[in-house]
């Protein structure tokens, strides 16, 4: 395999160099004095910062984007076999490396290289740990999966021995890894058109939990079924967190008395050993987020990182884009867009958003490739019910070809079946004329998915 050594710059090309996690790549590297090219289907805002800060950005896979002086070529798994740069730079001899193995490679310059995984709220934790570690004053390097505000961006180039990267586990890419610490959130099934099942998910998180070092720290989800199969077998401190119930409280971490103010947003005492280390304070929603910062409270207490930044840090977090993030209010209405695309990421938002002030919920529900909407078309449809009303779109393709065997109209069927309020429209245009003249004053509007869904909220915002 190519080997890129940072202390040696030369010219990187990435293939979908758009995307999110191939962006802050690009980024990360062009810090790093590396000379970045890349190409891309369309613009977009990550595209046109890219281009601002004078990496060059050419729209269209072609030939002819690969230039002479090229050392080593970056692509995804998305990319297929076909592409022209990708077959290209093969027969051209030039060195390709999949998005995966450049990350790992650019671990291995970590002493305190941080990987954070899980089937949901690795963004959110991601985010919540590199909050810590910069108030801290760690000055980590970060590599996150969604666009952080309070960094400028998805990723950010700091000077010290501490990485935290998001770490998907997508066709077994958190394995081409190097990582010293981790997280696991929780293991479910979920990416069905890769994992044969379930138990082949968890035989990829255990594969994942064995790269920890003896010295390292594997912080798991004591909440995870039978979660000591993903970790008896390890060198590393195994270190659990989970929400203290009278079931069970023999977590190393936990969380207790959990109370929520107007805004949904918790609160709750945080122990270690049974030992109160004292109350921390959120600044967003849900059940779910106590759980994701507690994850990230026992990793950064374990690393030595004082209760005060940890304290200090979370209260001042207020989510990441796409994550519940309040988009606007048109004549009283709150727009509200969510990246939720799995059944326990519906629930978990749409339970959440009971607890924010609000007259009804609207939930505008794009699903997300035709493998998932199959997949688990019982389990989403009863995530779905928790909102007042439903509206649904089309399927968000993404990488898949349409089947002919799955639409739509199946959820709107099935959410009929348990009485459910539903629309269908087939059309963004026909959705917001619909909600513009049925919402009312105080109601939220959530529009939700992983797809383009926002640009719903976006357009009735007018922005």
């Amino acid at each position: 395999m190519y080997q890129i050594h940072f202390n040696e710059p030369v010219h990187v090309h990435f293939i979908g160099i758009g995307g999110i996690s191939m962006s802050a790549l690009a980024e990360l590297l062009y810090q790093n004095h590396f000379t970045i090219s890349g190409s891309d289907l369309k613009h977009s805002k990550v595209t046109e910062h890219l281009e601002e800060i004078g990496i060059h950005v050419d729209y269209g896979h072609r030939v002819s984007n690969l230039t002479e002086n090229i050392s080593c070529v970056i692509y995804t798994s998305a990319v297929q076999e076909t592409n022209p740069e990708l077959s290209a730079a093969k027969a051209k001899g030039i060195p390709v490396l999949e998005r995966a193995e450049l990350l790992g490679q650019l671990m291995k310059n970590y002493r305190h290289a941080i990987g954070i995984s899980g089937t949901h709220g690795k963004t959110t934790t991601t985010s919540m740990l590199s909050m810590i570690l910069l108030d801290a004053e760690l000055d980590p390097t970060i590599a996150v999966g969604g666009i952080l505000d309070w960094i400028g961006g998805n990723m950010r180039l700091g000077k010290s021995e501490y990485f935290v990267a998001e770490s998907c586990e997508y066709t077994n890419s958190f394995l081409k890894f190097y990582p010293t610490h981790e997280i696991i959130l929780n293991v479910e099934a979920e990416h069905l058109d890769f994992f044969h099942d379930l138990e082949e998910i968890r035989n990829s998180f255990h594969q994942f939990a064995q790269k920890v070092p003896k010295d390292g720290y594997l912080v798991i989800n004591g909440e995870i079924e039978n979660y000591q199969q993903l970790c008896n077998d390890l060198s590393c401190h195994v270190v659990t967190y989970g929400i203290a119930s009278e079931k069970s409280n023999s977590y190393d971490y936990s969380a207790s008395d959990i109370l929520y103010d107007n805004y949904g947003h918790g609160s709750y005492n945080c122990y270690h050993y049974g030992q109160l280390l004292g109350r921390i304070q959120l600044n967003i929603i849900g059940l779910h987020n106590i759980s994701n910062s507690l994850a990230a409270v026992a990793l950064a207490d374990s690393l030595g990182v004082s209760f005060t930044s940890i304290q200090r840090a979370l209260a001042s977090y207020t989510g990441t884009e796409r994550r519940f993030q309040i988009k606007g209010v048109i004549d009283g209405v709150t727009i509200i867009d969510d990246y939720a695309h799995h059944p326990s990421e519906i629930r978990a938002t749409l339970t959440a958003a009971k607890q924010y002030p609000h007259h009804d919920i609207w939930c505008v529900f794009q699903p997300h490739t035709y493998s998932r909407t199959k997949q688990f078309l019982q389990e989403t449809t009863q995530a779905l019910s928790l909102s007042d009303h439903v509206v649904l779109a089309d399927i968000y393709a993404a990488r898949e070809a349409n089947p002919g065997d799955i639409s739509s109209k199946d959820l709107y069927d099935k959410l009929k079946e348990l009485g459910t309020d539903v629309y269908y429209f087939p059309c963004f245009d026909e959705i917001e004329n619909f909600l513009l003249s049925h919402c009312i004053g105080d109601d939220l509007v959530i529009t939700m998915g992983a797809g383009d869904i926002v640009m719903v909220g976006e357009s009735l915002l007018g922005s």
